[in-house]
């Protein structure tokens, strides 16, 4: 049932059964019964036969955001660099293999980089799916990249180089990209720590690349502080 209901959040569209059946590789008449259900509940609409979230989502997106103390904590902490730098900040994390963005401040500039609040992107390219990658525990990495390989986003050679490039953003601290998931678009991300050397979540400053010229380290600087003030809050609980 949670199968389902994530997988009509993650579509960001209508589904019908066969999508849903290749989304999901169930079968019809489970599908139906779990609909079914969700449907009661409120979980899931449905309008000529195609499938959607329903109302009741929403409460579960206002506890979240009410409720959560990383998401609470790290709302200053974004403001501010965003005001800093003039560039969008974002509080991401993953989420099924997936990166999600659950905080974001816009840059007040006309030009200006920004992710979808709740969308999900797989786990392979840009400065936050690198950092949260390569600050995973290892064996839960490898079954990412195990993953990734199966569904045809890498190669051996790719994930290889990925194995590589991952091993060097564990030993600098954070990942710096450019263009890899949105062309122009420049990002610097780091990761925030609750125990150990495990990301729990990253702080990501974006910007278009024509505007990085020589700030390229000031931006990185000030991103690596905020990533490590909020790990000293989550550490001291």
């Amino acid at each position: 049932m949670l199968l389902v209901l994530s997988t009509l959040g993650r579509l960001e569209r209508p589904a019908s059964i066969g999508d849903l059946m290749v989304e999901t590789g169930l079968a019809k008449s489970t599908l139906y019964r779990q609909l079914a259900l969700l449907r009661r509940w409120g979980f899931v609409m449905d309008h000529d036969d195609q499938f959607l979230p329903g109302p009741m989502c929403l409460p579960l997106v206002r506890g979240f955001e009410q409720s959560s103390y990383l998401r609470l904590e790290a709302r200053s902490e974004l403001e501010q660099l965003s005001r800093q730098t003039g560039e969008s900040a974002g509080l991401l994390m993953e989420v099924n293999q997936q990166v999600v963005c659950i905080e974001m401040i816009e840059s007040n500039q006309q030009l200006r980089c920004s992710f979808v609040k709740g969308r999900g992107l797989p786990l392979l390219k840009g400065a936050s799916a690198k950092t949260l990658l390569a600050f995973m525990p290892a064996k839960r990495q490898a079954i990412v990249l195990r993953d990734l390989e199966r569904d045809g986003l890498l190669d051996e050679t790719q994930r290889r180089h990925l194995e590589t490039e991952l091993s060097d953003i564990r030993a600098r601290g954070y990942a710096c990209t450019d263009s890899e998931v949105d062309a122009g678009v420049w990002g610097i991300s780091a990761p925030i720590f609750q125990v150990s050397s495990h990301a729990v979540a990253a702080i990501t400053l974006m910007a278009p690349n024509t505007r990085i010229g020589n700030r390229a380290q000031a931006l990185t600087d000030m991103t690596v502080h905020v990533a490590a003030r909020l790990s000293s809050r989550l550490q001291s609980l």
